[in-house]
């Protein structure tokens, strides 16, 4: 017979009933450094790779070969080709949203939806936007480029009509601000930010921009294109929100527009227009995407930041358990 310690059977019920030590919760990775922190669980935008951006990038480039090429030189008015072109420039929209949900369904704030401080965004528009066109003027003026180049509006035959130039407004300054905010400043460059950070993301982001507009926009402007994708990436970056962006981009389109056209006193109300549309279009993908919890508190986040951009959503955020 073995004798046992009537404490035995005791020591193994307690030894069963020990609950383990919590694990340590994993850091969140913001996309801010090359390497992850040990543990770390991206959620949201962080989880977005250069490979897939670039893949958007493919894709939305042969779209825009095509709508191009729908086009027929010497000014074509045919409405339903202007139409074409709305919807083949909105296209990269769905393109990026159809990526973005293969790392896991995207939010708003994944894109920078989310609302700024408005007098800071309000100051940094007119600051960027400024710079921008005393930029491209000192750059046509030096270059001495002809600025009567065909652009948009004499492609699509503008000012044939009342309808056409509907249409073309809508192309130029609200589809066109929607489709290259979200492809460019709000996929690309967050995508290249998780990656290698702010400036490196910021100056390829802001390149390819400006090359996807050479053989659309005259010569003159294509190097003014990349310095306002640079300022778009840095407005992005102080105000943590794309709507500064599309609202700049909008105004920047629609003064280019309005002279085009001959117009004087239509560049107010065209400005005013082309800027509540393209905000109103921002905001309802916003809603329909979901907006999230909003920020959480500061202890609840470290407050963390990408660059001056903050993390889209964290794994508490997400709801995860990890």
């Amino acid at each position: 017979m073995t004798w046992r310690s009537p404490t035995t059977g005791f020591r193994r019920k307690r030894a069963a009933q020990t609950v383990p030590p919590e694990a340590p919760q994993p850091q969140r990775f913001d996309g801010n450094t090359a390497e992850r922190p040990p543990r770390a669980v991206p959620v949201g935008a962080t989880r977005w790779r250069p490979q897939t951006a670039w893949v958007a990038i493919a894709i939305s480039f042969g779209i825009t070969v095509g709508a191009r090429s729908i086009v027929r030189s010497g000014g074509d008015p045919r409405l339903a080709v202007a139409v074409a072109m709305i919807a083949l420039t909105l296209a990269p929209v769905g393109v990026v949203l159809l990526l973005a949900s293969h790392h896991e369904r995207p939010r708003a704030a994944d894109f920078g939806l989310r609302r700024p401080p408005l007098a800071l965004a309000t100051g940094l528009v007119i600051a960027v936007l400024g710079a921008t066109l005393v930029l491209s003027a000192v750059w046509a003026v030096s270059l001495g480029i002809d600025e009567d180049a065909p652009d948009v509006t004499d492609r699509l035959a503008a000012t044939s009509g009342t309808l056409n130039a509907i249409l073309v407004l809508v192309l130029v300054a609200v589809a066109t601000p929607l489709a290259e905010e979200f492809l460019f400043r709000g996929f690309l460059f967050r995508a290249l930010h998780n990656w290698r950070g702010f400036w490196p993301a910021a100056v390829s982001s802001s390149a390819v921009f400006a090359a996807f507009h050479v053989g659309w926009l005259p010569i003159v402007f294509v190097v003014p294109a990349g310095v306002f994708g640079l300022g778009a990436c840095l407005l992005y970056r102080w105000t943590s929100s794309l709507y500064p962006a599309l609202a700049m981009h909008a105004v920047l389109n629609s003064i280019g527009f309005a002279p085009a056209m001959g117009w004087t006193w239509h560049l107010p109300p065209v400005i005013g227009f082309s800027v509540a549309t393209t905000i109103a279009i921002a905001r309802l993908i916003a809603l329909l995407l979901g907006e999230g919890r909003g920020p959480l508190p500061a202890e609840a986040t470290g407050d963390a930041r990408v660059g001056d951009l903050r993390p889209a959503r964290t794994d508490r955020q997400a709801g995860r358990g990890h």
